[in-house]
């Protein structure tokens, strides 16, 4: 989970910073505008085994990758920021909903955990809002059927990508997020290591 500091760091970041978007709009964010990821961070077609299932997700979350596979032995590689230490989800999940510029509002855990960083935001923010963490695009993740907090979503704060940092929740820089969204159908399963 992040703490004070590095959300307001990150806040401090944005505020110079204009809205990203807006809720709903089709606004394709240019990697341009962000800084230059490692390269092991940065979008790649890669080679996956036979082990890997077409159409599937998959976060190993020490590499801080996630793949989509997109035909037999191969699969987009993307570089995510995870939760951190103590906030990392792990297992199988299904993508079960997808929003472009979503809302966003902190859980009751977070505010009673940091009441003076999340409390602020209790009745929570529009999509595209500089302090949203959800960024461009979202996936919401259901587990044995049942609703998560966790997502896969962009991120307005891309130096945090192959990082532990959030909530909980698996970050792309908002243009890769955008990418991963339109090549993500609802129904997806993901598996999280």
């Amino acid at each position: 989970m992040p703490t004070r500091r590095h959300f307001l760091a990150g806040a401090a970041a944005l505020a110079a910073t204009p809205v990203i978007g807006r809720a709903n709009s089709s606004i394709l964010i240019s990697q341009t505008e962000y800084p230059r990821l490692p390269r092991r961070l940065r979008p790649r077609r890669v080679r996956v085994s036979d082990e890997f299932e077409v159409g599937m997700i998959y976060v190993y979350n020490e590499q801080f990758h996630l793949y989509h596979v997109t035909e037999p032995n191969r699969a987009m590689r993307y570089g995510v920021a995870i939760g951190g230490a103590h906030d990392t989800f792990t297992g199988e999940a299904v993508i079960t909903r997808k929003a472009e510029w979503p809302s966003w509002r902190p859980t009751a855990n977070m505010i009673a955990t940091e009441p003076d960083v999340y409390g602020p935001y209790a009745d929570g923010l529009p999509g595209g809002h500089q302090m949203n963490p959800m960024g461009a695009a979202a996936l919401y993740m259901n587990v044995n059927g049942r609703p998560t907090a966790y997502r896969i979503h962009g991120t307005n704060l891309p130096t945090t990508i192959g990082t532990g940092f959030s909530s909980g929740c698996i970050r792309l820089r908002n243009d890769h997020m955008q990418q991963l969204y339109e090549q993500v159908p609802v129904g997806t399963r993901m598996i999280v290591v």
